[in-house]
């Protein structure tokens, strides 16, 4: 029975699992299922019915290591949280927010339609379309706006001022 039968065992396992290690184990498990359910063979069809067994066993496997990777993702990303941290330390975080500041300051001396599209699209990080339904206007009005306050700020501002 085994030479007869296993390199369509092995095929169809393959098939499966993609992988000639864990079709050649699933095939040896195949057989050992076949002998002991034997006595529950019922002659419909020998092939058609290791090939059921086969497909079930492949199945069963490529369950248990598709959970197998998923835990050992989960298992990664504890190990992830035990790492120091790579957010910003705390002088960096200063200076990012002293640079906030000073740009809201230098925000107020701007003319109010440009300041609520520059403060919305750079500081509140929002797009086009967010700011557009925000002040109930076209994209195209907020594009304008933006173009016309970069040059008011162009004009009046040193460069080292804006960077």
């Amino acid at each position: 029975m085994v030479e007869q039968y296993s390199q369509h065992v092995f095929h169809t396992a393959y098939s499966v699992l993609r992988d000639v290690k864990e079709a050649e184990d699933a095939s040896q498990e195949v057989f050992l299922q076949v002998y002991r359910a034997l006595p529950q063979y019922r002659s419909e069809g020998f092939k058609t019915w290791i090939t059921r067994i086969t497909l079930n066993k492949a199945i069963d496997i490529k369950r248990k290591l598709s959970r197998k990777v998923h835990e050992q993702a989960a298992e990664g990303m504890q190990e992830l949280d035990k790492l120091p941290s790579q957010d910003e330390d705390v002088v960096a975080l200063l200076i990012r927010k002293e640079k906030r500041e000073e740009l809201q300051n230098k925000l107020g001396v701007l003319p109010d339609n440009h300041r609520e599209v520059v403060t919305a699209f750079y500081l509140d990080e929002k797009n086009y379309e967010q700011i557009a339904a925000e002040l109930n206007t076209t994209v195209k009005t907020v594009e304008s706006k933006l173009y016309r306050a970069r040059q008011w700020i162009r004009k009046r501002w040193k460069k080292e001022e804006w960077r």
